[in-house]
């Protein structure tokens, strides 16, 4: 907790003179020292987002960045925003940083974590970002610009990953500033992200920052529709956002505002097409004819998996496709886990939601509606798993509610659902006995003295070294590559490349030149064969 609360000490200033760079070259999209600090996050993620192209985001980069970063904050008195608030504030603030941190210094628990985020921030702080990344590991093409931005920071300031509880920190000061008690009263749900650089809590936040400053009369179009497509880089599930400001602002600023953000979104796109090969992930449209596209079988495989996650990996790929229009539905609603309730949750809440906005009949709420419904066509379609639709009940509660909420009531909710997440973190047999089909629960370790001062982090250091053509590569003696040094495979991925008959490959010797894949030859196919029997 004690190294959270120190990187805490050195992050926020350091985003602060970032932020106030930004705001002299592009302007303020609102008053205070929040924007000052959301501003840093945007400046200084797209910053190393551009720069990871060309070179690593090591220990070189971040010393630079913090230097500039403070020398800003004393040069232009950034110091002076801290000053705003009253010392009764300052102690809420104070108070809530603590719980965040210690809840934060938890060992990490959501599975991602292990399989995809981890390794995502060691390939960009070792190599940046490298053209066909998705053929060594399909899950890198959906890396997202958080964590880039976790990277930047993960040589010197944060090392344990824990930047979410930097964001949520920044989020607390804004809630505060605006006196935007609605959104401290949903934060507790928060607090289970905060020990892994999870874009899903950056995503969520931002958007509903952004979505109450619209709904208090913020008219700035340019920033607030740049920041909500750096949202939808962060997770392109997010797209209702950029969709709703787009709407909101359209008519009366015809294309004017589209600038700033038409160059996040550019940006966005160049990335994916850098590493995956597509514009869009998982989407495979808009072939550009690139060399480095990931194999067919691949994609086709990683596009199953997502239609058996929508239900819970209960039924095979060929008796889903036999399902009838009636089947989809009553499965989805039936599954044997805790699901089932979030997806009649969600239904229900639409229709309550569509009642509410037509009963108010106010053209911003006409516009979100659309926006939202917009999305979930796009989920249902693709994958209709409940992660990627769980940002809807926060913006139904704000839009709702969000007048409604008083200071007192926010403080004890937040209060309360820490200690309930506190309880269940401290104690997770109890969730892991109670919650079975819940197996995140499975994860979590419990409380530990060494939190105290260290954030808990697992460490098992456990692989085997392999060779096939011209790639060496690391696979880790269990299914998740988290410690594992680059090149890295899991041996999941291995077994997928050796039932498609293919295996990446260097484009040349040096492994920053990118990846392509190959036929495995019979004799390498044997090979392989022998590698995976050793797992």
């Amino acid at each position: 907790m004690l190294i959270i609360i120190l990187s805490i000490i050195i992050i926020i200033p350091v985003l602060a003179g970032i932020g106030e760079i930004f705001q002299r070259i592009f302007g303020k999209i609102w008053s205070g020292l929040s924007a000052q600090l959301f501003s840093g996050v945007f400046f200084l993620a797209m910053i190393w987002q551009v720069l990871a192209f060309f070179i690593p985001l090591n220990i070189w980069l971040e010393s630079i960045s913090l230097g500039i970063g403070i020398l800003a904050f004393f040069y232009f008195k950034s110091y002076q925003n801290f000053t705003s608030f009253t010392k009764n504030e300052i102690f809420k603030i104070l108070l809530l940083t603590i719980i965040v941190a210690f809840i934060g210094s938890y060992y990490p628990f959501i599975l991602d974590h292990f399989g995809y985020y981890v390794p995502s921030v060691n390939w960009l702080h070792e190599f940046g970002l490298t053209k066909g990344l998705a053929n060594l590991n399909l899950i890198y093409a959906q890396m997202s610009v958080w964590h880039i931005f976790q990277a930047g920071f993960s040589n010197i300031s944060d090392v344990f990953l824990r930047i979410n509880v930097v964001f949520l920190v920044i989020y607390l000061l804004y809630i505060f500033e605006k006196k935007a008690w609605s959104l401290l009263f949903i934060s507790p749900i928060f607090l289970l992200f905060v020990q892994s650089p999870s874009p899903d809590l950056p995503a969520i936040v931002l958007s509903l920052i952004i979505l109450n400053e619209i709904l208090k009369g913020n008219q700035n179009a340019k920033l607030l529709f740049a920041f909500s497509v750096f949202v939808f880089s962060i997770k392109p599930t997010m797209v209702w956002l950029p969709i709703f400001v787009f709407l909101y602002f359209f008519k009366r600023e015809q294309f004017k505002f589209l600038g700033l953000g038409l160059v996040v979104l550019g940006i966005y796109i160049f990335k994916n097409i850098w590493v995956f090969g597509y514009p869009f992930f998982p989407v495979q449209m808009f072939d550009i004819g690139v060399s480095w596209l990931p194999n067919a079988e691949i994609l086709k495989q990683s596009s199953e998996v997502a239609i058996l996650k929508t239900y819970d990996l209960k039924f095979t790929i060929s008796e889903i496709q036999q399902f009838t229009t009636w089947d989809y539905i009553y499965h989805w609603f039936t599954l044997h886990s805790y699901k089932k309730y979030i997806h009649i949750a969600f239904v229900l809440l639409m229709v309550i939601y569509t009642i509410f906005t037509f009963q108010k009949k106010q053209k911003t709420l006409y516009l979100l509606w659309i926006a939202i419904m917009l999305k979930t066509i796009f989920v249902l379609y693709f994958s209709a798993q409940f992660r990627f639709f769980i940002d809807v009940f926060f913006v139904a509660f704000v839009v709702m509610f969000g007048s409604k909420v008083k200071e007192k009531i926010s403080l004890l909710s937040f209060s309360l659902g820490a200690v309930i997440v506190l309880f269940l973190m401290s104690f997770p047999k109890i969730l892991q006995s109670q919650v079975r089909t819940f197996k995140l629960g499975h994860y979590m370790q419990g409380f530990t003295v060494t939190q105290l001062y260290r954030p808990a982090v697992f460490e098992l250091n456990s692989y085997q070294t392999f060779k096939i053509g011209n790639l060496d590569f690391n696979v880790p003696n269990y299914d998740l590559s988290f410690d594992t040094p680059q090149s890295s495979i899991s041996p999941y991925s291995v077994r997928k490349y050796y039932e498609a008959g293919i295996f990446p490959q260097k484009i040349s010797k040096n492994i920053q030149d990118g990846f392509v894949w190959k036929k495995l030859s019979p004799e390498e196919k044997e090979k392989l064969k022998k590698i995976i029997s050793k797992f």
